[in-house]
This record gives C-alpha cells, structure tokens and sequence, in this order.
C-alpha cells in the first residue's frame, strides 16, 4: 500500500506513523487523515504489531494544524460534514483502537495536530513542544473533538483559557496541565516512546485492548464505566492470555502471551 503524506514502519512489534508534509509543517489535510486511516486499520488487524507510535516529520511540527486553504470557502453544511467525516476516519478511530498509539509531540501540535494527539492514548512530548487550539482566531471552533477531549485532560477551566485565547502553552505547562506525561529532548523523544512502547508490548495485548475501551468509557455518558470495567474484567479470564499469564506467574517466568 503506497502512502504519499504519511512514512510507515514496524520493527520488533512497534509501529512508527509519520506525517510526512514537512513543507506544510504536517498540516492535515483530507488525503493525510484518508491515509493515516488506512494505516491505523491496517495495524489494527496485525496481531504482530503490539503498539504504535505517531510523530511527524523533521524538528519544528508534529501537526501545526489542518490544511485551512481546503475549507476556507466552504459552506456551514460542508464544514459540518468535513468535521464529521475527519471523527469518524481517524480521530475517533484512534481514541477507540484497540492497541495502544503514543504521540510523540515533536514541536508545533496546534488545531487538528493537538486534537491528533489528544486522541491517542496518552502523549510524550519534546521540550520545544507547543501546544494549543487557535480555531477561535480564524473564526471557527476545533471541530475534532478538541472541545470535548481537552477539558477531560486538562479541567474545564484550563481548557476554555486555551480555546477562547487562542494562545499556546509550552511543553512544561503542557506537563503541568497533565496534558503530556513526559517531556524531553527532542532527540530522546522518539527513544523514550519506543521504550514505553516495548514495555506495553511486553503484556497481555487482549488486557490492554479491553483497559482501553474501559478507560474510554469511564468518559463516555451513555455508557456505565464501571459495568464496563465489571464486564471487561469478567472476560479477560476467559482468554489464553488469561491462562499464560497467571502460570507464568505462578511459574516465576515471563509469559509470553499469545494475544488471544
């Protein structure tokens, strides 16, 4: 499968996307988020992929935002559509993956780059990260999903300061609103991802695929993330997983888990 905007590996059971529109700073446009689709699915159904790893190209931007020259003219109803079609291809696409996906923030993540990776399932960022949502200055609103995942991470306070000023915030206040988990030089940003990626990929992949839907839940209004959590945990004992897991245990070796 060839990609034109995105770079596409897999080594020792990781995954590494990079948005490859360095000209652009990575902006999305609609045949970038059409591939990283098609890439995420494509790694959904690898059982030897464990984890994933998202970045952008080069050292100024993971994704300084969405291409605005595509809708700058667009009607209400295809800017409805426009923000509808992007959830449902990827940024709701990767929240409810079932294998875990890391970003690796490597400098500007701004409009859809900070909704990118707010929809991955937690976030690394390097120190010359910048972080905001800035839709408010061009007359719009972030339109995936950035006025419903921001406040989950960050508190609703500090969310609508971030919206309604347009501003961006620096990796280490970023680190202080608990919207990254770590930061560090940009070149250790992508070792230290892979080290955490490794280390999730040393368990059970069908535990993980159910703690994330679980967590996801927990934010989830319709849905009782406890129930959630009841059910989920109620059918982990019914996988091979399950079974290697506490024999090794038991064994005092390191289980190898068949993923089933």
């Amino acid at each position: 499968m060839k990609y034109q905007n995105i770079l596409f590996n897999v080594e020792e059971r990781i995954a590494t996307i990079t948005i490859n529109r360095p000209n652009k700073l990575n902006a999305l446009n609609r045949e970038t988020i059409k591939e990283l689709h098609r890439a995420f699915a494509k790694l959904e159904k690898d059982k030897k992929v464990l984890a994933i790893i998202i970045t952008g190209s080069g050292d100024k931007a993971f994704v300084a935002g969405a291409d605005i020259s595509e809708f700058a003219n667009f009607s209400g109803k295809e800017g409805k559509k426009l923000a509808a079609k992007g959830q449902e291809l990827l940024f709701d696409f990767v929240e409810n993956l079932s294998k875990p996906v890391i970003a690796a923030v490597n400098g500007f993540a701004l409009g859809g780059g900070l909704e990118l990776a707010m929809s991955c399932h937690f976030r690394v960022a390097s120190d010359n990260a910048k972080m905001g949502l800035p839709e408010v200055s061009l007359g719009v609103i972030p339109g995936y999903g950035g006025t419903q995942r921001l406040p989950q991470l960050v508190g609703k306070g500090r969310a609508m300061e971030m919206i309604m000023t347009a501003g961006m915030i620096g990796a280490g206040q970023a680190l202080d609103y608990g919207l990254v988990n770590h930061v560090v030089p940009q070149d250790e940003l992508l070792g230290l991802c892979g080290k955490l990626a490794s280390k999730i990929s040393n368990n059970s992949p069908v535990a993980i695929s159910y703690a994330i839907k679980a967590v996801n839940d927990c934010f989830n209004n319709s849905i009782n993330g406890y129930v959630s959590e009841i059910n989920a945990f109620g059918k982990c004992f019914g996988t091979d997983d399950f079974k290697e897991g506490t024999t090794a245990f038991m064994e005092k070796r390191k289980a190898d888990f068949p993923g089933e």
